[in-house]
């Protein structure tokens, strides 16, 4: 965890306290399952997927889940139900740290910077909306997050290189991308599983949706500017300020790559160039192609490190030998990475195996039965909000919550798009909040930002969309938002 080295390294303080937050929810799951009753609802598979049979919840009794196995969850998540998942998001991850190691040593981060720099000097703000429309538009049109996490380390540079600092970076992509797969258009894995479970027609009421994008879409972009302004003109007012000093010297203009090095620098970048193409090709075509989607982030993953490699033998900095070895040596520093991996995994784990998660989930659907619709709406999004800590995948809550949602939504006068609408929001704008979601701790260890800072830094803008999202959902419910 030396932050001296190249590549990407996990800031110390940032998995120290990655590791104090997580720990803590551990002991908070763990408290759950002594403190509220054991149950458990009867499950059956349709399509494939596994989904709860509404009223048929049952108290269990007293499970025996003894607190010792609190603390192994972390090991227990890799051979339970999840540890594909587990095992996908881990190999995932050391790919991308050693792929990012080599684009690093061989100059062809800095010399990409410096280019993008040159030609957008005078344009950099044009530039943050480019890119934020881009990572919002991946993550509400198709689903994407998971895999933007091989562009991080891009966009931070690109940040450093025009005079901003590392969260802007990971604003105009992380946050981008999730904030778009919060204000979903046709993101198939929370809008498209939860219109179906719902009995919607497919990726129906998107004019609505379009609208929501589009003033998440602005807000976002003013946030943006007006911190990427702050930084520019007094850059000791950065969150990151002391963080981010080895970067600015890694990223500063003046430090030009030398004209012998450079027709092979650019002839590595156009070959990595064309990997990210075929990387975007996968991302787009797993919205039509399930067999891709089903592989789409180790198939990311591979691409991406078979591009570091190539770009890094035709950049001639070190031998093919050589080239291995760096990407070996940066899996190596993105280790600790791993072990906040199978602490936030294990939140959820210690809840199902303590028979407890649908004990809440019977709880919240007593008390939405009973509600107005305006107060409904607001409950699910609430509760969507409060199993993101435990359950980070969109489609996985959504076969939990809609099967029991829908039915009571119909009798309290509740149109079932605005409750799949209170879903996506739920699900989508907690994805860069909770520090249990495995994506927003990896992308955070693969900079100088910890999750106290960003969280710092974020919960302004959180809190603001949080609110505009409340009031599109009661227009939603005063409109009777359809079709039914």
């Amino acid at each position: 965890m030396n932050e001296k080295d190249t590549g990407l390294q996990i800031s110390r303080k940032s998995f120290i306290s990655s590791v104090v937050i997580l720990f803590t929810l551990m002991l908070a799951a763990g408290i759950l399952t002594r403190a509220i009753p054991a149950g458990e609802f009867e499950r059956v598979t349709k399509a494939g997927r596994e989904v709860l049979v509404p009223e048929s919840y049952q108290l269990i009794g007293k499970v025996n889940y003894p607190i010792w196995r609190w603390l192994t969850a972390p090991i227990e998540v890799l051979w339970g139900p999840d540890a594909a998942t587990v095992i996908v998001i881990i190999v995932f991850i050391l790919l991308i740290g050693g792929s990012v190691a080599v684009l690093d040593k061989s100059g062809i981060l800095r010399y990409s910077m410096q280019r993008l720099v040159n030609r957008f000097g005078q344009r950099k703000y044009v530039l943050i909306g480019v890119l934020v429309f881009f990572f919002m538009a991946l993550g509400a049109l198709i689903g994407t997050f998971e895999e933007i996490v091989v562009l991080v380390p891009l966009t931070i540079g690109l940040a450093i290189s025009l005079g901003w600092d590392s969260l802007t970076g990971l604003g105009m992509s992380l946050l981008a991308a999730g904030f778009g797969f919060a204000a979903a258009i046709s993101n198939p894995f929370t809008v498209g599983v939860a219109q179906r479970l719902a009995g919607l027609p497919a990726f129906s009421g998107v004019a609505y949706r379009v609208l929501i994008f589009l003033i998440v879409y602005v807000l976002l972009l003013w946030f943006l500017v007006s911190y990427a302004k702050k930084v520019e003109k007094s850059p000791e007012d950065s969150l990151v300020y002391k963080e981010d000093q080895t970067l600015r010297v890694k990223y500063a203009t003046e430090q030009v790559v030398s004209d012998k090095d450079e027709p092979h620098l650019r002839s590595a970048i156009r070959i990595f160039s064309l990997f990210l193409l075929l990387i975007l090709a996968v991302i787009v075509a797993g919205f039509f192609v399930e067999a891709i989607s089903a592989i789409s982030l180790p198939l990311v993953a591979i691409v991406f490190t078979v591009g570091a490699i190539c770009s890094g033998v035709l950049s001639k900095y070190a031998s093919a030998k050589g080239v291995v070895l760096d990407l070996l040596k940066g899996m190596t520093g993105i280790l600790p990475a791993i072990l906040l991996i199978l602490m936030a995994m294990s939140v959820k784990h210690i809840m199902v195996a303590g028979k407890t998660m649908d004990t809440v989930l019977q709880w919240a659907a007593d008390r939405v039965g009973g509600m107005s619709p305006y107060m409904a709406g607001l409950s699910i999004y609430i509760l969507i909000l409060f199993l993101e800590l435990f359950i980070s995948s969109g489609s996985a809550k959504a076969f939990l919550v809609i099967p029991i949602v829908a039915p009571l939504v119909d009798i309290i006068g509740l149109t079932r798009q605005s409750a799949v609408l209170a879903f996506t929001f739920g699900d989508g704008f907690s994805n860069v909040f909770f520090p249990t979601n495995a994506v927003l701790m990896i992308a955070l260890g693969l900079t100088t930002v910890s999750f106290v800072k960003w969280l710092k830094w974020t919960v302004k803008i959180q809190l603001t969309i949080f609110v505009i999202t409340i009031l599109m959902l009661f227009g939603a419910i005063a409109f009777g938002y359809g079709p039914y």
